[in-house]
C-alpha cells in the first residue's frame, strides 16, 4: 500500500473495558492536535475500526493512518473489504461482516478519497504516539457510561377487592 505523497500520520487506537463493556477511540496528529470519544456497550474492534473512521471523517488532505490493529490494517492492504463488498457484506465463511456500520463508512470514504493508507505499528511498545493515542482511548473508555442489566420489574398481584 503505498503512501500518498505528504501524507500526514495520524495514530488511531481503540479501548474497552470488558468486550463487550465501555468502549473509547482516538486519533491523534500530535499530542495538541487529536479527538476522542467513546460508545457503550462496545468492543476493543468496534473501537479500533471507529478510531480509524472518525479519523478519516474528521482530517482532510492525504493521510498514513497508523494502527496496532492487523484487524484494521490487514483490511486496506490485504484488501478484505473487496471480497466483503463482493459477496454483499458476508465474509469468506459465509457469516456477516461485523461491525458493517463502522466499515462500510470507512471502505466507502478511503475509496471516495483515494489519499489514505494504511500502517501497522506494535502495540505497547513503546512507541511515544500509539501510547499517547493508545491513553486517550482508555480515558475516553473510563467517561462512557456503563450499561448495567436491570432486572425487569415484577408485577405486583392485584389486590383482592372485598365489595
Amino acid at each position: 500500500m503505498a503512501v500518498p505523497a505528504g501524507a500526514r500520520s495520524v495514530f488511531t487506537d481503540g479501548a474497552c473495558s470488558g468486550n463487550p463493556g465501555p468502549g473509547g477511540w482516538a486519533w491523534a496528529l500530535s499530542t495538541t492536535e487529536f479527538a476522542s470519544g467513546h460508545e457503550s456497550p462496545s468492543t476493543n474492534q468496534r473501537m479500533e475500526i471507529r478510531a480509524a473512521l472518525e479519523a478519516v471523517r474528521s482530517l482532510s488532505g492525504p493521510l498514513l493512518v497508523v494502527s496496532d490493529s492487523t484487524y484494521v490494517v490487514n483490511c486496506f492492504r490485504d484488501r478484505w473489504h473487496a471480497g466483503w463488498q463482493a459477496r454483499g457484506w458476508v465474509t469468506s465463511a459465509k457469516t456477516p461482516v461485523a461491525n458493517r456500520d463502522l466499515w462500510e463508512p470507512l471502505v466507502t470514504l478511503v475509496a471516495e478519497r483515494g489519499d489514505v493508507a494504511f500502517q501497522w505499528v506494535k502495540g505497547h511498545s513503546g512507541h511515544a504516539m500509539n501510547d499517547f493515542v493508545d491513553q486517550l482511548a482508555v480515558e475516553a473508555s473510563r467517561s462512557a457510561p456503563t450499561v448495567t442489566a436491570v432486572p425487569a420489574p415484577v408485577a405486583e398481584p392485584e389486590p383482592d377487592t372485598l365489595w
